[in-house]
């Protein structure tokens, strides 16, 4: 049976396809500091979290049983990849499915912004009738300016068109524009010209403080700020400074640099001050529509992955979406070092066996290759051996069809 550890409360449409393929679940709703994770880890043969929980290779070193690890969420920078890929553990996320959900929140976030509603409702809540149109404007032939042209940044490029926005975006790696958008020759010239910047970059290291002092002090003057996407890519210490001398008209902040491990504990922020900013708790993703979409993809990929030894879509391995043939009984998964000649040492090894070959497939990634190889016969164990003791052996898996 397979053992399954959820963590920091996936949706439960993730459960629903773990059950139909009798798996053994366990959940935790809040995240695990490293020690926490590696008693819980014990005997687990899945593991699936969100965005609070760090796998470190200290973790992967004690959980040997550990084959596959679900991110539902967009990113895996929490995941230690290159420990992962080095112990054979797939990794599997759900780059596409909160798209939707994170764009629809920029769209609101950059309206209420533009029309001063947070500072309006926080007077009425005070009991003070403030009814004025002085800074409130369309954001009709306004300037969105969008760093970062990947999936949501692109979809975000669309829907702020069809209300009526010009567009400019600024990516590292060449985009194609949609619609009527604009790539920006430079993100200086970006930033000069964009009525509202709206982040969307991922979360590696080296990204930390990515959006800086000097880059807010090349902003528009009155023009909006808005991150969805990592807490420690944006300064909020000179954003803090930027609102306060009114350079920045406003800001929609939903991730944070330091975020609290579960529900109900403690948050501060230097942003807490300003009527102006929209403090929101990681919540782009975070509708129903999109967390459900969320559970059934990673769930779907893991046990494809468990019970077939697909790869596709990995985030660490060798894609591979073969199914076994229909006249398979075993599938061999092994995942090696990029060596030439690995195909041809297990293609000798089966027949020195006498063993049919019914299917098989290669894949190479990096460092790392991933094959599958199936037989309408047992596999016989001198053959296990030998793979297991080759110089090239990462990780090997024979899973029965059915």
């Amino acid at each position: 049976m397979t053992r399954i550890l959820l963590l920091e409360n996936p949706h439960t449409s993730a459960d629903e396809i773990f059950h139909k393929h009798g798996c053994e679940i366990r959940r935790i709703s809040g995240a695990l500091d490293e020690d926490e994770l590696i008693a819980a880890l014990d005997g687990v043969d899945v593991l699936g979290l969100r965005s609070k929980t760090f796998v470190t290779k200290r973790v992967l070193d004690a959980a040997p049983s550990l084959t596959a690890i679900g991110a539902f969420c967009i990113g895996t920078n929490q995941i230690d990849l290159r420990a992962a890929s080095e112990r054979g553990i797939g990794v599997f996320n759900a780059p596409y499915s909160n798209t939707r959900s994170v764009v629809e929140m920029v769209i609101g976030e950059l309206i209420a912004l533009t029309r001063q509603i947070p500072q309006k409702n926080n007077a009425l809540h005070r009991g003070v009738w403030e009814k004025s149109a002085a800074g409130s404007h369309e954001v009709r032939g306004k300037t969105l300016g969008i760093i970062g042209y990947g999936s949501i940044g692109s979809q975000l490029s669309v829907v702020a068109e069809a209300i009526g926005m010009n567009v400019v975006f600024y990516d590292i790696a060449e985009k194609l524009a949609l619609g009527n958008a604009r790539r920006s020759p430079t993100l200086d010239a970006l930033l000069a010209e964009s009525d509202v910047v709206s982040l969307h970059i991922d979360g590696r290291a080296s990204n930390t403080n990515f959006f800086s002092r000097a880059m807010f002090d090349k902003m528009k003057r009155g023009a909006v700020f808005i991150n969805l996407s990592r807490g420690h890519i944006v300064d909020l210490e000179a954003l803090r400074e930027k609102l306060l001398d009114g350079t920045i008209a406003g800001a929609g902040i939903d991730v944070f640099p330091e975020e609290p491990n579960a529900n109900g504990e403690h948050f501060e922020s230097c942003l807490a001050q300003f009527p102006n900013v929209i403090l929101t708790p990681h919540i782009g993703g975070s509708t129903l529509e999109a967390q459900e979409s969320i559970g059934q993809f990673v769930s779907t990929k893991l046990m494809s992955y468990i019970r077939k030894g697909e790869t596709d879509m990995s985030v660490n391995l060798p894609n591979l979406a073969s199914s076994p043939s229909d006249d398979s009984l075993y599938r061999v998964a092994w995942v090696h070092r990029n060596t030439p000649g690995a195909l041809a040492r297990v293609n000798q090894l089966f027949a020195d066996a006498g063993a049919n070959i019914t299917y098989q497939s290669l894949a190479t990634k990096g460092e790392y290759g991933y094959m599958v190889t199936d037989s309408a016969t047992d596999v016989p164990e001198l053959v296990l051996a030998e793979l297991q003791q080759s110089p090239m052996h990462v990780r090997l898996r024979v899973l029965r069809k059915g």
